[in-house]
């Protein structure tokens, strides 16, 4: 192991041995030393006297009055400007991730979230643009394996795991609709029931998927079977195949963008629909969050609302 090198360093307190030190070599004078670091003479001398048995060679020699270095406390001295010079880059460094300046999110969504977290993402960096962000869309399957290997920093699930190796955090609500085309025969129906809806031919996402896992659910609460026609591995093949008239579908409400008017598709007035779900922050229980990341979470409880809903409700006042 590297550190093996330099293990006699890392038992003895080294770095105020070496500060004492550099206070010595640079004023010529334990006194001045004491003086200027606020110590006793003593205290000085045991420091420079540990330091050197740990280096194991003489640091420093009395030549008449005159204290010099000896061949490796000048070597010591050259080193300890590289070693606090490097110390203090990494504290202005670490200062600029506790003021947001610097630092970095790898944030992992579902695909229900593709388009509501790339939007809080791009509000968050406007306000602290040294943060480097990324974030990656996966179906819950793979999110939640991600999850279990703490391969991100934050994960935004609508089906977070219930066991309790995992803290859930909720952020906006994210309710389930069924969508179909707007000419559909249900359209135009007010209060239709679930038993009515269950015969229509019905569109599903492929195994792993969270949105699948709810479609299922609520139908197994409801004590029938989906008549499945297809399973597709994207919410825009989903939207697809409703447009070609192949069946209907449960998804979340906004799974189809934020901005764009569905104006080809038709939410359907089912009995209990809405199903209120929500969207999750997700991480391990024990996780030491970076600064970025409780920022972001943060940024995101005050201000998901307004950049969400509020965004729709102004996006629906201008088109009518």
């Amino acid at each position: 192991m590297p550190q093996s090198r330099i293990r006699r360093y890392l038992k003895h307190g080294t770095l105020p041995q070496l500060s004492v030190f550099e206070a010595v070599a640079r004023l010529g004078s334990f006194t001045r030393a004491a003086e200027e670091l606020y110590l006793a003479q003593p205290t000085v001398s045991v420091q420079i006297k540990k330091l050197t048995e740990t280096v194991g060679l003489p640091l420093l020699e009395q030549v008449g009055k005159r204290l010099d270095l000896t061949e490796a406390g000048r070597e010591l001295y050259s080193m300890y400007q590289d070693i606090f010079k490097r110390m203090a880059e990494i504290e202005d460094v670490l200062a600029d991730i506790r003021g947001l300046k610097s630092g970095r999110l790898r944030l992992a969504a579902s695909t229900s979230g593709k388009y509501f977290a790339p939007r809080m993402l791009a509000a968050f960096v406007q306000q602290h643009p040294g943060i480097e962000v990324s974030l990656q869309i996966h179906n819950r399957e793979i999110l939640l394996a991600r999850l279990t290997a703490n391969a991100d920093d934050l994960y935004i699930l609508t089906n977070p795991p219930a066991n309790g190796e995992f803290v859930k955090q909720v952020i906006l609500p994210n309710p389930m609709v069924v969508f179909a085309r707007a000419d559909h025969a249900l359209a135009a129906q007010k209060r239709i029931p679930f038993e009515r809806l269950a015969q229509e031919p019905f569109l599903i996402r492929e195994p792993g998927s969270g949105t699948r896992m709810t479609a299922l659910e609520i139908f197994k609460a409801h004590g029938v079977e989906p008549k499945v026609r297809m399973e597709l591995s994207t919410n825009e093949a989903i939207k697809q195949a409703i447009l070609a008239g192949l069946g209907v579908s449960i998804m979340s409400r906004y799974t189809l963008g934020l901005d764009t008017e569905q104006v080809q598709l038709a939410t359907l007035d089912v009995e209990g629909f809405p199903i209120e779900r929500h969207w999750y922050f997700v991480y391990p229980v024990g996780k030491q969050l970076s600064t970025a990341s409780q920022a972001f979470m943060e940024f995101t409880r005050k201000e998901a609302k307004r950049l969400v809903f509020d965004h729709l409700a102004e996006s629906a006042r201008r088109k009518r």
